[in-house]
Protein backbone atom coordinates (compact mmCIF):
# COMPACT_ATOMS: atom_id res chain seq x y z
CA UNK A 1 0.00 0.00 0.00
CA UNK A 2 1.31 3.43 -0.89
CA UNK A 3 2.09 5.62 2.12
CA UNK A 4 2.05 8.98 0.36
CA UNK A 5 1.29 12.42 1.74
CA UNK A 6 -2.17 13.08 3.17
CA UNK A 7 -2.04 16.83 3.07
CA UNK A 8 0.21 17.45 6.07
CA UNK A 9 3.94 18.08 5.91
CA UNK A 10 4.60 15.29 8.38
CA UNK A 11 6.92 13.05 6.41
CA UNK A 12 8.69 11.67 9.44
CA UNK A 13 5.50 10.42 11.04
CA UNK A 14 4.35 8.75 7.86
CA UNK A 15 7.73 7.06 7.48
CA UNK A 16 7.47 5.84 11.07
CA UNK A 17 4.06 4.37 10.36
CA UNK A 18 4.85 2.94 6.95
CA UNK A 19 5.26 -0.56 8.37
CA UNK A 20 1.68 -0.31 9.60
CA UNK A 21 0.23 0.46 6.22
CA UNK A 22 2.44 -1.73 4.10
CA UNK A 23 2.31 -4.53 6.62
CA UNK A 24 -1.39 -4.91 7.09
CA UNK A 25 -4.91 -3.93 8.11
CA UNK A 26 -7.53 -5.74 10.17
CA UNK A 27 -10.73 -7.50 11.31
CA UNK A 28 -14.14 -8.54 10.44
CA UNK A 29 -17.22 -8.23 8.33
CA UNK A 30 -18.07 -9.28 4.80
CA UNK A 31 -19.86 -6.10 3.76
CA UNK A 32 -17.04 -5.00 1.47
CA UNK A 33 -17.88 -7.44 -1.26
CA UNK A 34 -19.25 -10.83 -2.18
CA UNK A 35 -17.75 -14.00 -0.79
CA UNK A 36 -14.98 -15.57 -2.80
CA UNK A 37 -13.20 -18.90 -2.80
CA UNK A 38 -10.04 -17.23 -4.04
CA UNK A 39 -7.25 -17.29 -1.45
CA UNK A 40 -6.79 -13.89 0.17
CA UNK A 41 -3.60 -12.17 -0.96
CA UNK A 42 -1.14 -11.21 1.75
CA UNK A 43 -1.58 -7.49 1.14
CA UNK A 44 -1.51 -6.87 4.88
CA UNK A 45 0.70 -8.47 7.51
CA UNK A 46 0.73 -8.60 11.28
CA UNK A 47 3.66 -6.46 12.45
CA UNK A 48 6.04 -8.12 14.92
CA UNK A 49 6.19 -6.71 18.43
CA UNK A 50 9.96 -6.44 18.45
CA UNK A 51 10.08 -7.83 21.98
CA UNK A 52 8.88 -10.89 23.89
CA UNK A 53 5.30 -11.25 25.09
CA UNK A 54 6.48 -11.19 28.71
CA UNK A 55 8.64 -8.08 28.20
CA UNK A 56 6.19 -5.62 29.75
CA UNK A 57 5.31 -7.68 32.81
CA UNK A 58 4.18 -7.09 35.49
CA UNK A 59 2.28 -4.18 33.98
CA UNK A 60 0.68 -6.26 31.22
CA UNK A 61 0.92 -10.04 31.46
CA UNK A 62 2.45 -12.24 28.77
CA UNK A 63 -0.70 -14.25 28.04
CA UNK A 64 -2.74 -11.10 27.46
CA UNK A 65 -0.04 -9.73 25.18
CA UNK A 66 0.09 -12.94 23.15
CA UNK A 67 -3.68 -13.26 22.72
CA UNK A 68 -4.07 -9.55 22.06
CA UNK A 69 -1.39 -9.54 19.36
CA UNK A 70 -1.91 -12.88 17.62
CA UNK A 71 -5.68 -13.29 17.95
CA UNK A 72 -7.22 -9.82 18.09
CA UNK A 73 -4.78 -7.89 15.96
CA UNK A 74 -4.17 -10.99 13.85
CA UNK A 75 -7.89 -11.19 13.06
CA UNK A 76 -7.84 -7.64 11.71
CA UNK A 77 -5.07 -8.60 9.29
CA UNK A 78 -6.74 -11.83 8.19
CA UNK A 79 -10.09 -10.19 7.54
CA UNK A 80 -8.63 -7.19 5.77
CA UNK A 81 -6.77 -9.44 3.40
CA UNK A 82 -10.11 -11.05 2.57
CA UNK A 83 -11.75 -7.66 2.15
CA UNK A 84 -8.95 -6.52 -0.16
CA UNK A 85 -9.86 -9.27 -2.64
CA UNK A 86 -13.23 -7.64 -3.34
CA UNK A 87 -11.98 -4.11 -2.76
CA UNK A 88 -8.62 -3.49 -4.48
CA UNK A 89 -8.68 0.17 -3.40
CA UNK A 90 -7.54 -0.99 0.03
CA UNK A 91 -4.20 -1.82 -1.51
CA UNK A 92 -3.77 1.38 -3.51
CA UNK A 93 -4.72 4.24 -1.18
CA UNK A 94 -2.89 5.27 1.94
CA UNK A 95 -4.44 4.22 5.22
CA UNK A 96 -4.86 7.90 6.13
CA UNK A 97 -6.62 8.64 2.83
CA UNK A 98 -9.00 5.73 3.38
CA UNK A 99 -9.90 6.82 6.91
CA UNK A 100 -10.03 10.58 6.22
CA UNK A 101 -13.31 12.40 6.76
CA UNK A 102 -14.88 9.36 8.37
CA UNK A 103 -13.99 7.09 5.45
CA UNK A 104 -15.60 9.39 2.87
CA UNK A 105 -13.57 7.78 0.05
CA UNK A 106 -15.00 4.35 0.81
CA UNK A 107 -18.31 3.14 -0.68
CA UNK A 108 -21.06 3.54 1.89
CA UNK A 109 -21.74 -0.19 2.19
CA UNK A 110 -18.09 -0.82 3.01
CA UNK A 111 -17.45 1.97 5.50
CA UNK A 112 -18.21 0.13 8.72
CA UNK A 113 -15.92 -2.87 8.14
CA UNK A 114 -13.18 -0.59 6.76
CA UNK A 115 -13.45 1.75 9.73
CA UNK A 116 -13.38 -1.14 12.20
CA UNK A 117 -10.59 -3.09 10.60
CA UNK A 118 -8.23 -0.46 9.27
CA UNK A 119 -8.75 1.60 12.40
CA UNK A 120 -8.09 -1.44 14.56
CA UNK A 121 -4.92 -2.28 12.69
CA UNK A 122 -3.47 1.22 12.95
CA UNK A 123 -4.55 1.61 16.57
CA UNK A 124 -2.94 -1.63 17.65
CA UNK A 125 0.26 -1.11 15.72
CA UNK A 126 0.78 2.22 17.47
CA UNK A 127 -0.02 0.56 20.80
CA UNK A 128 2.73 -2.06 20.33
CA UNK A 129 5.21 0.55 19.13
CA UNK A 130 4.73 2.71 22.20
CA UNK A 131 5.05 0.01 24.86
CA UNK A 132 8.41 -0.15 26.61
CA UNK A 133 9.94 -3.48 27.67
CA UNK A 134 12.20 -1.53 30.03
CA UNK A 135 9.42 0.65 31.40
CA UNK A 136 9.98 1.97 34.90
CA UNK A 137 7.66 3.51 37.43
CA UNK A 138 7.68 7.30 37.19
CA UNK A 139 8.76 7.51 33.55
CA UNK A 140 7.37 10.52 31.74
CA UNK A 141 7.78 12.49 28.51
CA UNK A 142 10.91 14.59 27.99
CA UNK A 143 12.30 17.05 25.47
CA UNK A 144 10.15 18.76 22.86
CA UNK A 145 7.11 16.62 23.64
CA UNK A 146 7.28 17.49 27.33
CA UNK A 147 7.55 21.18 26.46
CA UNK A 148 4.47 21.07 24.24
CA UNK A 149 2.52 19.08 26.81
CA UNK A 150 3.34 21.85 29.29
CA UNK A 151 2.21 24.51 26.81
CA UNK A 152 -0.93 22.85 25.45
CA UNK A 153 -2.12 20.61 28.28
CA UNK A 154 -0.92 22.24 31.48
CA UNK A 155 1.97 19.88 32.20
CA UNK A 156 2.42 16.15 32.35
CA UNK A 157 0.69 15.47 35.67
CA UNK A 158 -2.46 17.24 34.49
CA UNK A 159 -2.27 15.60 31.06
CA UNK A 160 -1.81 12.18 32.66
CA UNK A 161 -4.84 12.73 34.88
CA UNK A 162 -6.94 13.96 31.96
CA UNK A 163 -5.91 11.09 29.68
CA UNK A 164 -6.70 8.55 32.39
CA UNK A 165 -10.09 10.20 32.95
CA UNK A 166 -10.82 10.18 29.21
CA UNK A 167 -9.93 6.49 29.03
CA UNK A 168 -11.94 5.63 32.13
CA UNK A 169 -14.90 7.62 30.86
CA UNK A 170 -15.16 5.69 27.61
CA UNK A 171 -18.36 3.68 28.01
CA UNK A 172 -17.83 0.18 26.69
CA UNK A 173 -14.93 -0.49 24.35
CA UNK A 174 -12.59 2.08 22.84
CA UNK A 175 -9.41 4.08 23.28
CA UNK A 176 -7.98 7.08 25.10
CA UNK A 177 -5.63 9.23 22.99
CA UNK A 178 -2.92 11.85 23.01
CA UNK A 179 -3.15 13.41 19.54
CA UNK A 180 -1.81 16.33 17.52
CA UNK A 181 -3.85 18.44 15.13
CA UNK A 182 -2.99 21.80 13.62
CA UNK A 183 0.12 21.96 15.76
CA UNK A 184 -1.73 21.50 19.05
CA UNK A 185 -1.84 18.54 21.41
CA UNK A 186 -5.15 17.36 22.80
CA UNK A 187 -6.68 14.45 24.67
CA UNK A 188 -9.72 12.56 23.49
CA UNK A 189 -11.46 9.21 23.46
CA UNK A 190 -12.85 7.18 20.56
CA UNK A 191 -15.31 4.31 20.50
CA UNK A 192 -14.58 0.79 19.29
CA UNK A 193 -11.71 0.84 16.77
CA UNK A 194 -12.33 4.34 15.46
CA UNK A 195 -9.05 6.04 14.62
CA UNK A 196 -8.11 9.67 15.30
CA UNK A 197 -7.05 9.77 11.63
CA UNK A 198 -10.76 9.77 10.75
CA UNK A 199 -10.91 13.36 12.04
CA UNK A 200 -7.48 14.40 10.74
CA UNK A 201 -5.78 13.97 14.11
CA UNK A 202 -2.32 12.40 14.37
CA UNK A 203 -2.26 9.82 17.20
CA UNK A 204 0.88 9.77 19.34
CA UNK A 205 -0.18 7.53 22.23
CA UNK A 206 -3.22 5.32 22.67
CA UNK A 207 -4.57 3.45 25.69
CA UNK A 208 -6.56 0.42 24.58
CA UNK A 209 -9.50 0.06 26.97
CA UNK A 210 -11.19 -2.86 25.29
CA UNK A 211 -11.46 -5.57 27.96
CA UNK A 212 -9.30 -7.94 25.91
CA UNK A 213 -6.38 -5.58 26.61
CA UNK A 214 -6.45 -6.16 30.35
CA UNK A 215 -9.13 -8.61 31.53
CA UNK A 216 -6.95 -11.67 32.24
CA UNK A 217 -4.87 -9.76 34.79
CA UNK A 218 -7.13 -6.93 35.93
CA UNK A 219 -10.65 -8.35 35.31
CA UNK A 220 -13.04 -5.38 35.55
CA UNK A 221 -10.47 -3.07 37.18
CA UNK A 222 -9.85 -0.75 34.26
CA UNK A 223 -8.42 1.92 36.57
CA UNK A 224 -5.71 -0.47 37.79
CA UNK A 225 -4.77 -1.32 34.22
CA UNK A 226 -4.52 2.35 33.29
CA UNK A 227 -2.39 3.07 36.36
CA UNK A 228 -0.02 0.26 35.38
CA UNK A 229 -0.02 1.32 31.73
CA UNK A 230 2.04 4.44 32.51
CA UNK A 231 4.89 2.18 33.65
CA UNK A 232 4.90 0.48 30.25
CA UNK A 233 4.98 3.55 27.98
CA UNK A 234 8.02 3.96 25.74
CA UNK A 235 8.34 7.74 25.93
CA UNK A 236 11.39 7.70 23.70
CA UNK A 237 9.23 6.20 20.95
CA UNK A 238 6.34 8.60 21.57
CA UNK A 239 8.67 11.58 21.67
CA UNK A 240 10.43 10.40 18.54
CA UNK A 241 7.14 10.27 16.64
CA UNK A 242 6.31 13.77 17.79
CA UNK A 243 9.70 15.20 16.87
CA UNK A 244 9.63 13.56 13.43
CA UNK A 245 6.31 15.15 12.51
CA UNK A 246 7.95 18.31 11.21
CA UNK A 247 10.64 16.52 9.17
Amino acid sequence: MNIGNIGISRRGFLVATSAVVVGGIASGGSALGQATTQPAPAVFKLPPLGYAYDAVEPNIDARTMEIHHTKHHGAFVTNLNRLAVANPMLGTLTAQAILADNCAAVPEAARTPVRNNLGGHLNHTLYWETLNPAGKSGAEPVGALAEQIESDLGGWEKAKTDLAASSMGRFGSGWGWLVLKDGKLSILSTANQDSPWMAGQVPLLGIDVWEHAYYLKYQNRRADYIAAFWNAVNWQAVGGKFENLGK
